[in-house]
């Protein structure tokens, strides 16, 4: 199909309405504006990521520490911090899953952004759904560093 199109010789034709799209300033300005707000929860989204990641390297590093005695050296108090490290490594790996796939689609959301400004196709609608996923993503994300963050708070008591 490509190659069909490409041979008909209307590539030409297509290069230079692109063009011609692409060189109006006023419109260039006004999709970076409208990127703007996507583009800094983009960079929040980065941030709260940071902070999930630290945490979770702390708590890998404190299992590889434990793991290292011996089951026969170690204290209940450690196999109980093992269980809860665990379990706080899970929530944090699952909140970095949701979060990252935020990100994902929040740059989704800016690259349509900018093609949608340059095609006749009406992609609004696509826009705004991915846009309430990015926002569901990112609480889901939330929700489970959150869980994290009580757990860790409860400190490494039984966990019966």
């Amino acid at each position: 199909m490509l190659l069909e199109w490409l041979a008909s010789g209307a590539h030409p034709l297509f290069a230079f309405e692109i063009i011609e799209r692409t060189a109006s300033t006023p419109r260039v300005q006004q999709v970076v504006q409208l990127s703007l707000a996507p583009a800094f929860l983009l960079g929040g989204i980065g941030a709260v990521m940071n902070v999930i990641m630290n945490r979770m390297i702390w708590v890998a590093t404190r299992i590889d520490k434990i793991e290292d005695i011996t089951e026969a050296e170690r204290t209940q108090r450690q196999s109980d911090e093992l269980s809860w490290l665990r379990q706080r490594r899970q929530l944090a790996q699952t909140a970095i899953l949701f979060t990252t796939a935020s990100a994902v689609m929040i740059s989704t959301v800016i690259a349509l952004l900018f093609i949608a400004a340059y095609i006749k196709a009406q992609i609004g609608t696509l826009i705004a759904a991915l846009w309430v996923l990015t926002m569901a993503l990112l609480i889901t994300g939330l929700a489970f560093f959150l869980r994290e963050t009580r757990l860790a708070a409860r400190g490494a008591a039984p966990l019966s």
